[in-house]
Formats: C-alpha cells, sequence, structure tokens
C-alpha cells in the first residue's frame, strides 16, 4: 500500500514519481515502464521508490488513483451542476472541447488505463470500479434532482441513464482517439442527449 507522507516536501517528491510514471505510461504503455525508467525520470533513488510504494504494481495503482483525481478535478465545477439538461450540455461540451484541443488523440486517460490494467489483477480492476464510481455519481445525483424536480419523469432509471451516458463517453473517446477525429464523440454524446431528453416530462 502506498504511504501519503506527512511533509511537504515528502507530498512533492511522491507526486513527482507519480507525474513521471503517468507520463511514461502515456507515452510507452504500463508493460515497458520499468522502475529504472521511473526513477530517471522522476530523479529520485531506489530507496525513495520503496519509501512511497511498496512495488511497481502498488506504484501503477496510485497512478490510476492519481489520474482519476486529475480527471475529476477538472470537470469539477461542470460536475456539480449537472442538475439539468442545460448543466449537461455545458459537461457534454467541455469533454469535446478538450478532446478537440489535444487533436483527439489522447481518449481517456482512465479508460485507457483500465484498458491496460482492467484485467491485471483484483486490487486494479476495483481500483477503476471506484474511478468510474466517483466519475458517475455526479450525474446520478442530478439526474435525481432532476426527478425531485419535475424535470425528469418519475420512473426513469436514473442509474441505467447514468451508465449509458458514461459508457457513450467511454465509447466516444476511444473512436475518437483511434480516428483521430472529435465526430464520434460528438455523434456519441448526442445519442446520449436524445436518450436523456426522452425521458424529460413533456411540458404543458
Amino acid at each position: 500500500m502506498s504511504h501519503t507522507p506527512s511533509t511537504a516536501r515528502g507530498r512533492a517528491t511522491r507526486q513527482r514519481i507519480l507525474d513521471a510514471t503517468a507520463e511514461l505510461i502515456q507515452r510507452r504503455g504500463v508493460a515497458a515502464v520499468t522502475l529504472d525508467d521511473v526513477e530517471r525520470a522522476a530523479d529520485v533513488g531506489r530507496s525513495q521508490l520503496y519509501h512511497y510504494f511498496d512495488d511497481r504494481d502498488d506504484l501503477v495503482r496510485a497512478v490510476v488513483h492519481s489520474t482519476v483525481d486529475t480527471v475529476l478535478a477538472a470537470q469539477e465545477p461542470l460536475l456539480q451542476r449537472l442538475d439539468s439538461l442545460a448543466g449537461i450540455d455545458r459537461w457534454f461540451a467541455a469533454i469535446v472541447a478538450n478532446g478537440t484541443r489535444h487533436d483527439a488523440v489522447g481518449g481517456c486517460a482512465i479508460g485507457s488505463l483500465a484498458a491496460q490494467l482492467g484485467g491485471r489483477d483484483e486490487l486494479a480492476r476495483q481500483a477503476f470500479v471506484d474511478a468510474f464510481a466517483r466519475w458517475e455519481a455526479p450525474l446520478i445525483a442530478g439526474l435525481r434532482q432532476m426527478q425531485e424536480s419535475g424535470e425528469l419523469r418519475a420512473d426513469s432509471d436514473v442509474t441505467e441513464l447514468a451508465d449509458l451516458t458514461m459508457a457513450a463517453i467511454q465509447g466516444g473517446l476511444l473512436l475518437a482517439q483511434v480516428r483521430r477525429k472529435p465526430d464520434q464523440l460528438r455523434l456519441a454524446l448526442r445519442g446520449a442527449r436524445a436518450a436523456l431528453e426522452n425521458e424529460l416530462v413533456p411540458r404543458a
């Protein structure tokens, strides 16, 4: 289990190791990254690595959690306002804009790691279960608020709608990454929006 330092200097060193490892994984893939690579990239020794992380697997799992924190922190203001279709539209627009800024080649940082590590061990798989649950939770909460306000049908399954939306996001990001165009992401989100819109209470 990774260790959280008690000093600012220790926390900075640990974060530098995580950032260096995440960058290496993004460029090379998990399988191609060694602890020697991490030491050189983060400018640390093996004793420092083992001071903060039990082993390579522990380091990689810590990268997963750090990546999730980074992705969700970037979306935090939008995730807190998913209690209306307008708020969801703003969130979708930000996801597309982010993909466009990166030429639609980066895909989803969480999804990319999940594809490489999800079947590796139970701890890694559970880390991704938790990651997507954290990402989906604000949407479920927002949809429930829409139900309570009478905007969304009372019999709508908000968890199912949230699952559909997250699947559209992940699928759209993957296709955008493969095709190097954001068009597929826009199309996937358009489909998710149509499903959400279909559950709205008709206005009199």
